[in-house]
């Protein structure tokens, strides 16, 4: 695919928007690419990215990337025109809508916020209602907000309190206030976890994504293994989205 598009929504992230000349296919919300990195001699394996969002007007799709190692800040340094080698769509996305009208929370922590945008943007357009629940360090790492925006309603929360309200996405007043009828959580493993205990805990049918180690993306490396109550299972493959009754999580 070509890149058309390059952004910075801070200094950690790029946003890649990569068009191509045939249509894109079928892509359900919560599926991955994998993305062979070119000009890193020491990144030998294609690194996994979820899909952010899918414009079908402009034939686009974008990547949502966290710069934090050589292959994907070497990803960050590509250019409008560049060409980028993706295997997708890849994975098992998130559930479709269950009934009209259902109220449905996604709630996003760090890069794990990527999937989220296309998943709220889905739900709205089958009739669904989606709601927004990001947390952040610093209102300086949330990223995207004006897009989440124009899809629904959103709701933050900062360890600092420089925006929204003070603490952990589990520390939200909307969690006291409104009952939900789904979730669906993509961020890292802690808030993940404490997200589904609430989840369980209320008696609300929980997903998450999880963001194992994908080298291959096609269920042949192994290096993403899943301990769930079916055995073990390769997340490329069988997720990366999950229903959490089917994780050995001790919630």
């Amino acid at each position: 695919m070509t890149v058309s598009e390059v952004s910075f929504p801070n200094n950690r992230y790029v946003l890649l928007k990569l068009t191509d000349s045939q249509p894109l296919p079928d892509i359900r919300p919560g599926q991955f690419v994998e993305v062979l990195v070119q000009g890193s001699p020491s990144t030998f394996l294609r690194r996994p990215i979820s899909i952010n969002y899918v414009d079908r007007e402009k034939n686009q799709l974008w990547l949502l990337v966290a710069m934090v190692g050589e292959g994907t800040k070497t990803l960050g340094k590509l250019s409008v025109g560049d060409k980028l080698n993706l295997v997708f769509p890849l994975g098992n996305g998130f559930s479709p809508v269950q009934q009209p009208g259902e109220e449905v929370l996604l709630v996003g922590g760090g890069v794990g916020v990527a999937p989220l945008l296309e998943y709220g943007k889905y739900l709205k357009a089958e009739g669904a209602r989606p709601s927004f629940l990001l947390g952040a360090r610093t209102q300086n790492d949330l990223l995207l907000l004006d897009l989440f925006r124009s899809i629904a309603d959103v709701y933050i929360t900062t360890e600092d309190a420089t925006l929204g309200e003070k603490g952990f996405v589990t520390h939200h007043s909307i969690l006291r206030e409104k009952r939900f009828d789904r979730i669906a959580v993509c961020g890292p493993k802690p808030m993940m976890v404490n997200v589904a205990k609430y989840a369980r805990q209320n008696d609300i049918p929980c997903e998450v994504s999880l963001e194992n180690m994908m080298a291959c993306g096609l269920g042949a490396c192994l290096c993403c293994v899943e301990k769930t109550v079916r055995g073990n299972v390769c997340v490329c493959t069988e997720g990366p989205v999950f229903n959490i009754n089917d994780l050995t999580w001790q919630i």
